[in-house]
């Protein structure tokens, strides 16, 4: 099948490892990438156009936006798409979908959000176009159980439940060496953003206590709060870590925490399926949903406060032949289970040809 990604594909995590599972499956793919569109220019008033590009790119307003839309158009126009996959469609106007269906009718138009388009901590302007378009589109694929029915009232055709995932490649166990051990062994790490939830004080307690702690993360986050810490300060600043750092900084730990944003009212994350592909034992915070897909004590455990969590920690560090079981599981339940990005796409294929043929 023809297929075209549409996304800002600023980072490698996203649009582009959909895109290598899609060619894996034995799909033509195409990607229509926007970040470009936003980029600073050169030449002595390229700063002043950059903040023009900046406001556009925020406010999704202007003509950078309108010519990412026109382009898209002439792009799907040029590759007949049977397909196009939005990944979180926040640029891409009703109308651009409109007039791409209109051109293309076989083509089914499909959109995924990572985020939470309709929780009320964002700001309105930043979904606006994402949510007008919803009705036009053949699948939006839901993140989490709570934007299924949300769909459905925004006027969307068809709802499914595309989980998200872990990247073989990426996430896997991985021995260190000293060197790296020096970077990334501890007793506990959480890579993650800062939210002002109870992860601060869970983390305070930790280096309180004395066990060893790897924090790592987007320092603009992370940095203000920590250094205002008496028992955290030292770890600032902290750093961002991708790739193979990132699959190191989850390897070298013995336990990886996991909590849960209130922002997009997560009752799981990606982190949940890379965590335990790594071989890493997973300590997250509670979830029904979570409990649903890891089983307590057997593929990973849970904690419902602070005291929960180091209860938990303390015992999985005194206990390693424990700590090294439940990991096992939690890695063999990843696998089985279907959790890998080829898995996911496999299943929205499946949707997205029982689509074409009702069409038919």
């Amino acid at each position: 099948m023809r297929i075209l990604i549409a996304g800002d594909w600023h980072s490698e995590l996203h649009e582009e490892v959909v895109q290598q599972a899609l060619r894996d499956l034995g799909h033509e793919v195409q990607a229509f990438k926007w970040c470009g569109y936003f980029g600073r220019p050169r030449g002595v008033l390229g700063w002043l156009a950059h903040l023009v590009r900046r406001a556009q790119n925020k406010y999704l307003i202007g003509p950078a936006i309108r010519r990412l839309n026109r382009d898209l158009i002439a792009t799907a126009m040029l590759f007949k798409p049977e397909m196009l996959f939005v990944y979180r469609g926040t640029h891409v106007t009703r109308d651009t979908l409109r007039a791409i269906k209109e051109a293309l009718p076989d083509c089914v138009l499909t959109g995924y959000n990572n985020d939470d388009p309709f929780s009320p901590a964002y700001p309105h302007y930043l979904w606006r176009h994402f949510l007008r378009a919803i009705p036009v589109y053949d699948l939006m694929l839901a993140y989490r159980h709570a934007n299924l029915a949300e769909y459905v009232q925004a006027g969307a055709r068809r709802v499914e439940l595309l989980r998200s995932w872990f990247v073989p490649e990426r996430n896997h166990p991985v021995g260190l060496s000293p060197a790296e051990e020096h970077l990334f062994e501890a007793d506990v790490v959480f890579v993650g953003h800062y939210e002002d939830d109870q992860r601060l004080e869970c983390l305070e307690e930790i280096a309180r206590q004395g066990i060893r702690l790897r924090l790592f993360g987007p320092g603009y986050d992370w940095d203000p709060v920590i250094r205002k810490s008496p028992v955290l300060n030292g770890l600032a600043p902290v750093r961002l870590v991708w790739g193979e750092d990132y699959n190191r900084a989850l390897c070298g730990a013995k336990i990886a925490l996991c909590f849960l944003s209130k922002l997009n009212r997560d009752t799981y994350t990606r982190r949940c399926f890379e965590i335990p592909a790594t071989g890493t034992l997973m300590l997250s915070e509670y979830s029904d949903d979570l409990s649903s897909l890891y089983e307590a004590g057997v593929e990973a455990d849970f904690f419902r406060n602070r005291d929960e969590m180091m209860e938990k920690i303390r015992y999985y560090l005194a206990n390693d032949d424990v700590r090294k079981r439940v990991a096992f599981g939690g890695h063999r339940r990843a696998i089985d289970a279907g959790h890998d990005v080829v898995s996911r796409m496999r299943q929205l294929m499946t949707w997205v040809e029982v689509i074409r043929r009702q069409a038919c």
